[in-house]
């Protein structure tokens, strides 16, 4: 993990932003990159170095999220379920995931949109799954835009706040024990706006 850190941090320390948009428009697309993990990165960083500014990860952040989302909407409504299948299977995604969020689309909408960016594996999904179902691109545009924006200033914002304290963690955690805590962070800071 903490060969993982070091990486990430010269990486962000070279290219800057432009690591940071790489990976949120890869992600959002339907590609399995580690998005997420950078933007946790790249706000820590911009704590403890001032290499980066917090507001500029957010808007950069923000429009990478809503452009791939929307390049995944693009490639799901235009190759269907069959490009998705094999995307799937090329990746190793599991079928399970593919059928949950199914399942979540025909409940809750528009809104699985929003929601999905909080989940790891469904924000791989959720743009192409929306183009395969047929979501109206208008609904689908709203809804990915608002999430975007709130889970990016979300995770930068809480990942910002511990500052020094990520790569110490970092290198306490296994993989699965940084995810856990990123997704703690982001229910932490939804339940503290909900509250207030």
């Amino acid at each position: 993990m903490e060969s993982l850190w070091g990486g990430l941090a010269g990486y962000l320390t070279r290219y800057g932003y432009w690591t940071v948009a790489a990976a949120l428009l890869l992600e959002n697309a339907g590609l399995p990159v580690p998005g997420e993990t950078v933007l946790i990165a790249a706000s820590a960083l911009a704590h403890s170095t001032g290499t980066l500014e917090l507001f500029d990860i957010i808007v950069v952040g923000s429009l990478a999220a809503t452009v791939g989302d929307n390049l995944g909407y693009l490639l799901g409504r235009s190759g269907g379920r069959p490009l998705l299948d094999r995307v799937g299977r090329f990746f190793r995604l599991d079928d399970g995931l593919v059928a949950r969020g199914e399942r979540l689309f025909e409940r809750y909408g528009a809104a699985t949109i929003f929601f999905a960016r909080f989940v790891a594996g469904l924000r791989v999904i959720a743009g192409p799954l929306a183009g395969v179902l047929g979501m109206p691109w208008r609904r689908f545009a709203v809804f990915n835009a608002l999430g975007a924006v709130t889970w990016v200033t979300a995770i930068a914002c809480a990942a910002y706040l511990l500052g020094r304290a990520v790569p110490t963690l970092a290198r306490a955690m296994s993989a699965a024990g940084f995810v856990l805590l990123a997704v703690l962070v982001v229910v932490a800071v939804i339940v503290g706006r909900r509250v207030r």
